[in-house]
């Protein structure tokens, strides 16, 4: 690094850690309701590009699906290059031969926002250049760019007494972000190993839950000295996290695989159960190849308003029998999202009578009573009125499938 450039970046560094207690917190007001967008990961892995990410942006707005929601453009591992002689990341010159400012302006002029990826430890998982020691260099340089989204990984972090702090590490990205000055979201992806929900409120937006997801019902992937899990198996995972999530702070059960799921009924009681959870609402998909019947499950604005509700509070699960869950998820003016998921492979028919069974829940203080106050219901997948909870219930679920309900009640 010249001498020159090496001091003026050690005095920025400097005024950024003497402003450190102004700064202790975290961006607000950008993460109200959960992020919705895409990720470039679980259908691409390491083969990206600014054509894909170029892409992308422009079909989620002729799909539709930027204006359903879908804001953010995630370039996810492996866009890196080499730092440059100061130190300052820079984008592999042969994927992104435009730089990443020239496609930042791209996605923003679509009325979308641009995401990116670093790593906590001194290398990616995909073993390009982490940030570690160069979190405030990567902060300005993202800012530069016009970056809103990180997501910051916890590979390569050390083992054992020799690993890195994980509140440490992701406080210290939280300050170099907000001393570059432009607002970002910020994803802790440390994959739940040090109970971020216990201490990262005020540190970043959401945060990992469990390990990464794969695209199976019910499965677990080996990787050696870690396992991929299915969508029930991080579903499963997620009930005792309820009480942390709230609005500007989310549990991440990990991104959607949506359109990468083997059939329609599994795509959408993921898409469903995610929304239940008041999850970010991210998928992979390859949006300018995508089917119709992809879409419009990602597309579905009765349950995106369900994700989106603005009370913040996670679903839980109030009924279980084998391979059969009632959940319910208080939502504003006193309505109920209700979802009635199917786990077994086989067609499960429920008969339900309101009036016997109330919903109590000790984390929001809500409650109902079906015998004493009636609802409307709208029926979420159909799109359309479904009667009311004076009438019981029945309907037939097929194997590994939802019926996704909306409760209001009656004026």
């Amino acid at each position: 690094m010249k001498a020159r450039s090496c001091l003026q970046f050690v005095a920025a560094i400097l005024f950024s850690l003497a402003l450190l207690p102004a700064y202790a917190q975290k961006f607000p007001a950008i993460a109200d309701t959960p992020p919705m967008g895409w990720n470039s990961w679980n259908k691409f892995g390491c083969d990206v590009s600014e054509k894909l990410i170029r892409d992308t942006a422009d079909a989620m707005v002729s799909s539709g699906l930027r204006d359903a929601g879908y804001i953010y453009i995630n370039l996810d591992d492996c866009w890196q290059g080499q730092r440059d002689a100061d130190g300052f990341i820079q984008p592999d010159p042969v994927r992104f031969p435009s730089g990443i400012k020239a496609l930042a302006d791209h996605v923003h002029a679509r009325g979308l926002k641009l995401g990116i990826y670093s790593d906590a430890g001194s290398q990616t998982c995909g073993r390009r250049a982490g940030s570690q020691g160069h979190e405030y260099q990567d902060a300005q340089q993202y800012a530069r760019w016009g970056v809103d989204y990180l997501k910051y990984d916890w590979c390569n972090t050390g083992e054992g007494k020799a690993q890195r702090n994980p509140r440490e590490a992701y406080a210290t990205m939280r300050d170099a972000l907000h001393a570059a000055g432009r607002p970002m979201v910020f994803s802790i992806c440390e994959w739940g190993d040090n109970q971020p929900w216990e201490w990262a409120g005020n540190v970043g937006h959401l945060w990992r839950t469990t390990g990464d997801i794969t695209h199976c019902w019910e499965c677990e992937e080996g990787h050696g000295s870690w396992s991929s899990l299915g969508v029930l198996n991080i579903l499963d995972k997620q009930a005792p996290l309820r009480k942390y999530a709230k609005p500007g702070q989310w549990n991440d059960p990990d991104m959607l695989e949506v359109g990468l799921l083997p059939s329609a009924g599994e795509n959408r009681a993921h898409f469903s159960m995610w929304a239940m959870l008041a999850a970010p609402l991210i998928f992979g998909a390859d949006v300018p190849s995508m089917p119709a019947e992809v879409r419009n499950i990602l597309a579905n604005r009765d349950v995106i308003a369900v994700d989106q509700d603005a009370l913040g509070i996670q679903g839980f699960a109030f009924y279980k029998a084998p391979g059969l869950e009632y959940w319910a998820r208080p939502l504003v003016n006193g309505d109920w999202a209700i979802a009635f998921l199917n786990r077994s492979d086989t067609p499960k028919k429920i008969s339900h009578d309101w009036r016997k069974h109330g919903i109590g829940d000790d984390v929001s203080g809500r409650n109902v009573d079906f015998s004493v106050a009636a609802y409307d219901i709208r029926d979420l997948w159909a799109g359309k009125a479904a009667g009311t909870t004076a009438t019981p219930l029945q309907v037939t679920i097929p194997g590994r499938d939802i019926v996704m309900l909306r409760l209001s009640p009656r004026k």
